[in-house]
């Protein structure tokens, strides 16, 4: 390939308050730009977004198709007389009516696209890869396509314990299986991954490349901290969905027999769980009826208000399952390597976070291993009693990793 100077990126949101996919979408494309390329962005939040310095274009939903109206009666029939056809069709076409509607429609966007570039990047959100599926659909595009893959697809590929099987298994995996033939160029936001999807479809290991998710400059705006946020107190911050296979009780346990140790700390210290935890809320009632140092905030967050915490807590907390391996890069980590605070990692042995932050990285410990997290918050304790500033990251390689130079460097190795 020559030298890349265009790059068309079809993705599924460029809205940063829809989901952290989306976030780190928006912070790989501003990078992108300031990389230098000449960026032009496709997307499918069916709403105008504007990019600073980045034309895009909101891709309009197919309204007038057979897939739209029969999208639309399963919607009416699962709605209204709670009639759920979803995993039997699937079963059947691996994919609902939706999806076949939504790629298509990315299809005739870029049908009518008048950019020509040198790489077409595909980037997705969730568990959708729609923009992936509409690619295949456009073989004049295979050979300058890099699809960008954040996170194992299908479910069935997810290490324990986040794995299930679905009724589509077959279809989704022959799916991915023709993404990874069809497209030019693959990319993993780590290392793990590339290598974890890489030993079901071998391909990824011939045309994978690391591109982690971005440590973008962010505007945020000085904004008031909510009511609960004392920055006068010792603050440890876990901002996140705290998904189902995602439980905090180590970290409860760990912070609560941190203070039964240290009964003097307890005026100074505070435990704040930012974000969505429907499956964990009555576990996390419980605990805050009798520890009013732990605080929760499930919902109505804007991503700055959250930032600006980010970068004002003690400590910034990345908790992952307990699992045998964690091959993702969370969303978040670019965020917390630009706060520049000390991270606590509650996470595998092996995991894409503890690799990058180092085997010898003293804050680690595994999710449910109450007595180490309880230690290792006390220390965290001790250094910001003596001197909060002991409590900075300052790891200018992880700054270079997640900046768009590194991006720059990536991009310009293809061939």
């Amino acid at each position: 390939m020559n030298s890349i100077r265009k790059i068309l990126i079809v993705t599924d949101s460029i809205d940063i308050e829809d989901s952290s996919g989306s976030k780190a979408n928006v912070a790989l494309i501003h990078n992108l730009a300031a990389a230098g390329y000449d960026i032009e962005v496709y997307h499918y939040t069916l709403r105008e977004i504007s990019l600073k310095d980045v034309k895009t274009h909101a891709i309009k939903e197919i309204k007038y198709s057979p897939l739209y109206f029969l999208s639309r009666i399963q919607r009416v029939l699962s709605r209204r007389f709670n009639i759920e056809m979803s995993h039997f069709l699937q079963g059947i076409f691996g994919f609902s009516f939706t999806f076949f509607n939504d790629a298509h429609s990315i299809v005739k966007a870029l049908k009518n696209n008048k950019f020509d570039p040198d790489l077409v990047m595909t980037l997705s959100k969730g568990s959708s890869f729609r923009p992936h599926y509409a690619l295949l659909e456009l073989p004049g595009f295979h050979n300058k396509w890099m699809a960008y893959v954040h996170d194992p697809f299908p479910f069935h590929f997810y290490p324990r314990p986040y794995n299930w099987i679905e009724s589509s298994y077959r279809q989704k995996e022959n799916f991915f299986r023709e993404v990874s033939e069809k497209a030019r160029y693959s990319a993993f936001p780590s290392l793990l991954l590339m290598e974890w999807m890489g030993s079901y479809f071998e391909n990824f290991l011939k045309t994978g490349i690391l591109i982690p998710h971005q440590n973008a400059d962010y505007e945020v705006k000085d904004i008031a901290f909510p009511h609960y946020f004392d920055e006068t107190k010792f603050n440890l911050l876990h901002a996140g969905n705290l998904m189902k296979q995602r439980s905090p009780e180590g970290l409860l346990k760990g912070f609560v027999k941190f203070l039964e140790n240290n009964p003097d700390v307890r005026p100074d210290s505070r435990l704040l769980l930012i974000g969505a935890a429907d499956y964990h809320l009555e576990m996390l009632e419980n605990y805050k009826k009798f520890e009013p140092e732990i605080y929760l905030k499930t919902s109505g967050l804007a991503f700055d208000t959250v930032f600006n915490l980010q970068k004002n807590a003690d400590v910034n907390i990345i908790l992952e399952s307990k699992s045998e391996i964690s091959p993702f890069l969370p969303a978040k980590f670019p965020h917390c390597v630009s706060a520049n605070k000390i991270i606590l990692s509650l996470a595998p042995y092996y995991s894409e976070t503890r690799r990058l932050l180092g085997h010898d990285y003293p804050f680690w410990s595994e999710a449910d291993d109450v007595e180490k997290i309880a230690g290792l918050i006390e220390k965290l304790y001790m250094a910001w009693k003596y001197d909060k500033q002991n409590l900075l990251l300052n790891r200018n390689d992880l700054k270079e990793y997640l900046s768009a130079d590194y991006l720059r460097t990536a991009i310009e190795k293809l061939r």
